[in-house]
């Protein structure tokens, strides 16, 4: 009896949710690739200065819940180069109306994955890697029904930070 109990309990509240997430289902945005540049100021003694290029994916899993990849690399000065590779969760802040995104959203955005470094000393040539992370806000503005400009602003580890602008596409 105890234990058919739970798993009664469980099987119900698994209904519940997957009937509260089939009804909410039909109300997210669609997903979305993204163009990324703007600039990267890296600490250190004084800051490293890079310009940004990439591009990122978005699938919303909720109508205010996306996740997707991004790939951005930086060029830094001489041959100071960065390439980073991480899975971003995003959360807009305000939900869509009638399942329409808002013409101007703002949203929260965190990421984690991989980070690789390499420069040029002279003769020798040097590459690194290690984990990375990401996080910051921003806001999206939609241009038209399927494209739209977006700005953020990011901290992130090797420690920088950021300001992306961009254009996305919904599909």
């Amino acid at each position: 009896m105890w234990i058919r109990l739970p798993a009664l309990l469980t099987f119900f509240l698994a209904l519940t949710a997957a009937s509260a997430f089939a009804q909410s289902s039909d109300q997210r945005p669609a997903p979305a690739i993204e163009f990324l540049a703007g600039y990267a100021g890296f600490v250190d003694d004084a800051t490293i200065d890079h310009a940004i290029y990439g591009a990122a994916g978005r699938v919303y899993l909720t109508p205010r819940l996306a996740v997707g990849p991004e790939l951005v690399y930086m060029v830094g000065p001489d041959s100071d180069r960065d390439l980073f590779l991480t899975g971003n969760v995003t959360f807009d802040l305000l939900p869509p109306q009638q399942g329409r995104p808002r013409r101007v959203t703002p949203f929260i955005v965190g990421g984690g994955g991989f980070f690789q470094h390499s420069d040029r000393f002279g003769s020798f040539s040097s590459t690194s890697y290690e984990g990375a992370f990401t996080a910051g806000g921003g806001v999206r503005g939609w241009i038209t029904e399927r494209v739209y400009a977006l700005a953020d602003f990011r901290i992130g580890w090797e420690l920088h930070s950021r300001v992306n602008g961009g254009i996305g596409i919904g599909f």
